[in-house]
Order: structure tokens, then C-alpha cells, then sequence
């Protein structure tokens, strides 16, 4: 199909949030929507490489209303969308082994309970108990939702994306925006490398790209993209079925079951902002380390797969979502760490503020872009 040289929106980025932006536009009545992705495949930038983890349990009330509207829309996927996305609720279990970590969950757990999540608080035995293969004898506390757990990426992004098309839209891959065009105040359209495309509305969902998106028109977006590995090994054949997905919060470590193996990710704190989404070697033996003294079965297993991919960070940890100074200019960028699993919801509440000027469906009026220069940030504790 020929790339049109006109468009009713045009979204770039056909990651989880391009493809529920367009998906939830097209629903409400919009046909003309472009939805471009410079790879050849949606879904292989951020969302294709990342760990795949769904929860309810945040610090702040607009994180963990987003994920009240997102996580039932998971569940709902295969029959209002048509695709199986393999939602598996293994819980999420937070392993607390300081004092202030104790003390701050014990708030997020108070306000998650509040808000109608049944967040389950656990002490140290409780755990050790339930996971003696682990060594857990730092373990203070634990916090666990039965709901929490993993989905397949690319499975969200493809369903999303399909649904889109039959609902009209058009979506294209290698298709790489090179200029925002900007005049009088408003955009008009973007440069591609395939040409240019005229447009009142153009939504920036390109994740950890989306400063550079904002730089083409004049617009200052402080997202950085900062580098996050993990891998995935062979079976583990003593794993217990009920193997969480499972955090050491001081170490940033987690696990989760994959295939008969686990998946593991470690942060690097000393990470710095770059585009690189290459294995860092070093880091690799100091994850593997961390990892087998946590989970010492670990040592019996081998590598089946490795990947770096990058997150999307603000300086708050929350997500950009709504205007900005031009006119006709949109973002839903920067979820620093846990995009996927609010792509749902986030794709709807922007197509309301397209379309009717305000989110109705969560109250998202505090994730603009004026907060950062406005002293109005929200900070979001249990970023992994």
C-alpha cells in the first residue's frame, strides 16, 4: 500500500502505545489514522523487548487506578480484541530486606488497599516457608497480589494493531519520521523517509525515542532511554509450579517463570542514558551472580536467551500523557519501566483527550507535560 499523503492523525510508534491509541481513535470514529513504525515488525522497539510484567501494585493513585482500567482489559483481550495475549496471573511477589523499604510498602500497601486492590502483606517466614529453595534470610517482608503477572507482548501490540486495521486505520512499518513540521504554533504534518504527510494531529508514542520526536517539533520532552537486560534460561525442572514473578526491590532482581526455565532481569544503577541495546558483558556475570545467590538452583541451569532493551524514564517515573505548547501535538511517552502494562488504558484515556479534552475514563490531568517545569511531579516508589 502507498504511504497517503494525508492523514486525520498520524502516531508514531507502533509499540503498545501507538497500537492501542490507534486502535481505541479508530473505535471512537477516527478512519484516517496512520499508524508509522520504523522496524519492520510493531512491537520490536521497547514493548517486543520487554520482561512482559502486569500489576496492580504502585505507590501513587493514578498508577494504581491505571492499572485497575488496564489489567480487566487483559483480561477481557481475546474476546473484545480477537487475540490471545496468554495472561498468566502468577502473582507479583515484593521481597522487602530494608527498614525503609518496609516502612514505604507498608504505606503503598495501605493506599493499594484503599483503592480497592487486595494487596496481601507477608512476613519474612511466610515466605521463606513457601519458597525454601531460595535463600530468603534477609527477607524482613513481603507484599503479593494473586492477580499480578505476565502477558505476551507482541500478542497486545499485534491484537491492537489488527483490530485497528479492520476498524479502518493504516498502519506501516519502515516507515521512519525524520521532521515534525511546525507553523504558526500548530503542526502540520511530519517528513518521513518515505515522504511527507500533512496531518492537524500528531501523537508521540515513541518511547524511549520520544525526546527526540519532541526535539523535531521545538518541544522539550525530558525522557531519557537508559538501558535494561535480562535472560532466560534452560528448564529448571525442581521450579515450583507456583513460582511468582518475583522481586529483591533493593537489588532491583527479578524472576518469573518462562517456558519451563525462568526470565531474570537485573537494573544496573549505574547505568547511563544511551540508545545502546546491547548486552553489557560485565553486568551479565554481576546479574548471573545475584541471581544464583538468590535462587542457587540457578547455577545448574544454562542461558537460553539474553536481550537488552530500554526503558523510557522521566524524572518523576510517570508517564506523559495528554497536549503540549503546539497545537495538534500529542504524547503518551516516558512510563520509565512499566509502559506495557498501562498501554491499554493510556491508548484510551488519549484518544479521550483527542477527541473530548479530557480523560474521562481515569483522571490523567496530572501526567502533563507542564509538571516538570511546574514543581508538580508525582514520584513513583516501586520502580523496578
Amino acid at each position: 500500500m502507498t504511504l497517503p499523503k494525508t492523514a486525520d492523525a498520524i502516531i508514531i510508534g507502533g509499540g503498545v502505545m501507538g497500537a492501542s491509541t490507534a486502535y481505541h481513535l479508530a473505535e471512537k470514529g477516527v478512519k484516517e489514522v496512520l499508524l508509522l513504525e520504523k522496524e519492520e515488525l510493531f512491537g520490536q522497539g521497547a514493548t517486543g523487548r520487554c520482561a512482559g510484567g502486569v500489576r496492580y501494585q504502585f505507590a501513587t493513585e493514578v498508577n494504581i487506578r491505571l492499572s485497575l482500567e488496564s489489567l480487566p482489559m487483559l483480561e477481557r483481550f481475546q474476546e473484545e480484541i480477537g487475540q490471545v495475549i496468554d495472561y498468566k496471573k502468577v502473582g507479583y511477589l515484593f521481597l522487602l530486606t530494608d527498614d525503609d523499604s518496609v516502612d514505604k510498602f507498608r504505606e503503598n500497601y495501605q493506599l493499594q488497599r484503599s483503592l480497592g486492590v487486595d494487596t496481601e502483606w507477608l512476613s519474612g517466614k511466610d515466605v521463606r516457608e513457601k519458597f525454601p529453595m531460595m535463600n530468603l534470610d534477609d527477607v524482613i517482608a513481603a507484599t503479593n497480589h494473586a492477580k499480578d503477572g505476565v502477558v505476551d507482548p507482541n500478542s497486545v501490540v499485534i491484537g491492537y494493531v489488527n483490530a485497528a486495521k479492520r476498524l479502518g486505520i493504516h498502519a506501516f512499518n519502515d516507515v521512519e519520521v525524520i521532521d515534525v513540521n511546525v507553523s504558526s504554533g500548530r503542526v502540520t504534518g511530519v517528513e518521513t523517509n518515505q515522504g511527507e504527510i500533512s496531518s492537524p494531529i500528531i501523537i508521540n508514542a515513541a518511547g524511549p525515542w520520544a525526546g527526540l520526536i519532541g526535539e523535531m517539533a521545538e518541544i522539550s520532552i525530558p525522557i531519557q532511554p537508559l538501558r535494561r537486560q535480562w535472560f532466560t534460561t534452560t528448564p529448571l525442572p525442581e521450579l515450583p509450579e507456583n513460582f511468582p514473578f518475583l522481586i529483591d526491590f533493593s537489588q532491583s532482581l527479578y524472576f518469573h517463570p518462562e517456558g519451563r526455565g525462568v526470565l531474570s532481569g537485573m537494573s544496573n544503577p549505574h547505568e547511563k542514558p544511551g540508545f545502546d541495546q546491547s548486552i553489557d558483558p560485565d553486568w551479565e556475570l554481576t546479574h548471573i551472580q545475584a541471581s544464583i545467590d538468590r535462587l542457587p538452583m540457578l547455577s545448574e541451569a544454562g542461558l537460553s536467551s539474553r536481550l537488552a532493551g530500554l526503558y523510557e524514564n522521566t524524572p518523576d517515573a510517570h508517564p506523559i500523557i495528554g497536549d503540549s505548547p503546539v497545537e495538534g501535538f500529542f504524547m503518551v511517552a516516558g512510563f520509565s519501566g512499566h509502559g506495557f502494562m498501562h498501554g491499554p488504558i493510556a491508548g484510551k484515556c488519549l484518544s479521550e483527550i483527542i477527541l473530548e479534552g479530557t480523560s474521562k475514563t481515569v483522571d490523567v490531568s496530572m501526567l502533563d507535560l507542564d509538571r516538570f517545569e511546574e514543581d508538580r511531579m508525582i514520584y513513583e516508589y516501586n520502580v523496578v
